[in-house]
């Protein structure tokens, strides 16, 4: 949902740019791009380390039964 969001916006700004011509435009069009992929890419990665963090609590927990039932 947000690459769409990011990749609408992209592509507005890129029309917008269009009409001022020359590099400019498409550099302006390019960094637009640059910065969604970006802040998609630091999506990504707040969601994989959220899933890492929950995988670990998991394993700490599943380490602290095993320690208790080989103390047994």
């Amino acid at each position: 949902m947000s690459k769409s969001i990011a990749l609408s916006l992209v592509l507005a700004a890129s029309l917008g740019l269009a009409a001022c011509g020359g590099h400019t435009a498409e550099n302006a069009a390019n960094n637009a791009a640059n910065a969604a992929e970006n802040a998609s890419n630091a999506a990504d990665n707040a969601m994989n380390a959220a899933l890492n963090a929950a995988d670990n609590a998991a394993n700490a927990a599943s380490n602290a039964t095993n320690n208790v039932a080989n103390a047994m």
